[in-house]
């Protein structure tokens, strides 16, 4: 009889930032460790959102018994409600991380269908042929935890994404002695964030965003403006903090942001005097200086609170001279060019702006290289998995692994559903399973793919074409001159003579046909060789060939 194998498989999230996803497979046992989606990147034209490739999963759903997500950033929850519709199994997360899932599932209408759990740092579960335990470690958010797994083959640690601050911002210090006692035991293999790998020395605290927010609230003669994720319930905190200390009163703006601070207050994660608190109708009844507003908008979202603010289509909130905004947060890889659009935006209506290149108004939520080194010293693992980060931090994660002690050969660098298995003589990769992207375009799952979106750059670089010929049915004789209908292909004086010779040459070739069967191919080709000759563009052409 074979010996069972461990089987751990980054389904996504390596080789990227964002669709957070690891499998854990035992025996009869499958164990998921978050679920998280991806905004789209600059070539993925009408996409609304990036989730993993659930096909493995949904295949072994029967094996399915436990999903853990590890906090509330939607990186790493946010694909839980696609996931949802097509398995069954028990949801584990802490107070705040359950919250905010459970505003995700309340948009999808999934409230009540999903079975959530709620743990702590602190607990053990068994799942199946998997014993589980906790440990919390400091994030840009509350209540992050990592998990380890033990199985007869070995204890597997997954960090989930971490950093040691020493003063965060509420209280809860990375769970160091938790992490040396893992590491005591015998740890077979580390799974570790990647994402800060290229930064030197040591993450920032959290405390550092206070003070700089405490600066600018105290200067600003205007509204101050604070824009972050609408999960960093902590970021928000700061905001409340800072305003009671300068004599403010806080506007929450943007559903998504207003749907998470309400949850977060009732469960105790923020505190915010009632008398601070600002309805966003009150907000022109103030002096600017009495005022700030937290929103979403951070990553240059089109619908956020901030970028309808800067396109001046929020009804409720226009930007004036005077104003002080602050984008507390980094671009996402891809998002580069909508934030900084934002960003000219709010200086064109004259506002003050703060972003991470002119004051410390965000750190980052991982561990840098010294703690990433600390991390693995801590937990001393025979093999290491560097995961969530694009794949040159995988690779430098690596190396670190290498200069603190593991073996090259016990290191490894993967991309996305490449499976790992662990037996008594060692590990090996195994098999390749799907962990491409699948597109979220308005209510459309998985219904786009890339020669969609070839199609849509076609159409947004040189346009499209469309030749309507009409032949006689009986004798597939021409009837009139084909109709041409063209948009966003080129403007110029002699479009018309363009035209009128696009026509002959659809003629000429339809005449030169015996064939009308090809007729559509037969038109395709020779108008992209004749447009190409007159333009040096390649537009879409959409023949139609109508039979009367």
């Amino acid at each position: 009889m074979a010996e069972p194998v461990l089987k751990v498989i980054p389904l996504s999230g390596v080789g990227e930032v964002g669709r957070n996803m690891t499998l854990f497979e035992y025996r009869d046992t499958l164990v998921v460790v978050d679920c998280g989606l991806m905004f789209p990147e600059a070539d993925m034209l009408g996409v609304d959102l990036v989730i993993p490739d659930f096909e493995y999963v949904i295949e072994h759903k029967d094996k399915l018994k436990g999903i853990i997500i590890t906090h509330g950033h939607e990186d790493h929850h946010g694909a839980l409600p696609y996931l949802m519709r097509q398995v069954s199994a028990p949801v584990f997360a802490t107070p705040l991380t359950r919250g905010l899932i459970e505003v995700k599932l309340k948009e999808h209408g999934l409230l009540g269908k999903v079975d959530i759990h709620t743990i702590s740092a602190k607990d053990h579960l068994n799942i199946g042929d998997f014993a589980l335990e906790f440990f919390h470690v400091c994030h840009s958010i509350p209540d992050a935890i990592g998990v380890a797994l033990t199985c007869a083959q070995g204890l597997a640690v997954h960090t989930g994404e971490y950093k040691f601050d020493y003063t965060p911002t509420d209280g809860q210090l990375t769970d160091v002695q938790k992490l040396a006692e893992l590491g005591g035991r015998g740890v077979l293999v580390l799974l570790s964030d990647s994402t800060n790998s290229e930064r030197p020395g040591y993450t920032p605290s959290e405390s550092i965003v206070a003070e700089a927010f405490e600066n600018i609230f105290r200067r600003a003669a205007g509204r101050v403006i604070v824009s972050t994720f609408a999960s960093n319930i902590s970021r928000v905190q700061q905001v409340i903090d800072t305003a009671v200390m300068t004599d403010r009163r806080v506007a929450v703006v943007g559903r998504s942001m207003v749907e998470n601070v309400r949850m977060a207050t009732e469960l105790g994660y923020l505190r915010a005097p009632k008398e601070v608190l600002l309805q966003v109708e009150q907000v022109d009844k103030l002096p600017p200086r009495k005022v700030a507003i937290v929103c979403t908008g951070t990553q240059g979202e089109p619908t956020s609170a901030l970028v309808r603010m800067a396109n001046k289509e929020h009804r409720q909130v226009k930007i004036i001279p005077g104003d002080s905004v602050i984008l507390s947060a980094t671009p996402i890889p891809g998002n580069e060019e909508l934030v900084n659009r934002t960003l000219n935006n709010l200086f064109r209506l004259g506002a003050r702006v703060f972003y991470h290149r002119m004051a410390p108004v965000h750190v980052s939520g991982h561990a840098s290289v010294e703690e990433q080194k600390l991390m693995i010293s801590l937990v001393r693992p025979k093999y290491f998995i560097p995961i969530q980060g694009e794949y040159r931090h995988l690779v430098l994660h690596g190396e670190l692994g290498r200069q603190v002690g593991i073996p090259a050969e016990n290191v490894f660098v993967v991309e996305n559903g490449q499976t790992i298995e662990f037996n008594s003589r060692g590990a090996h990769l195994g098999d390749q399973v799907p962990g491409g992207y699948v597109f979220v375009d308005g209510l459309g799952i998985g219904d786009v793919g890339d020669v969609v979106l070839r199609d849509r750059h076609t159409l947004a670089q040189d346009g499209f074409f469309v030749v309507i010929v009409t032949i006689n049915e009986q004798n597939g004789e021409i009837i009139g001159e084909p109709e041409i209908i063209s948009r966003g292909f080129v403007y110029m004086r002699d479009a018309e003579t363009l035209m009128d010779n696009a026509k002959k040459v659809v003629l000429e070739a339809m005449n030169a046909s015996e064939h009308r069967a090809g007729a559509q191919n037969t038109i395709r080709a020779v108008l992209s060789d004749f447009l190409y000759q007159q333009t040096k563009r390649r537009p879409m052409i959409l023949p139609l060939v109508i039979e009367v």
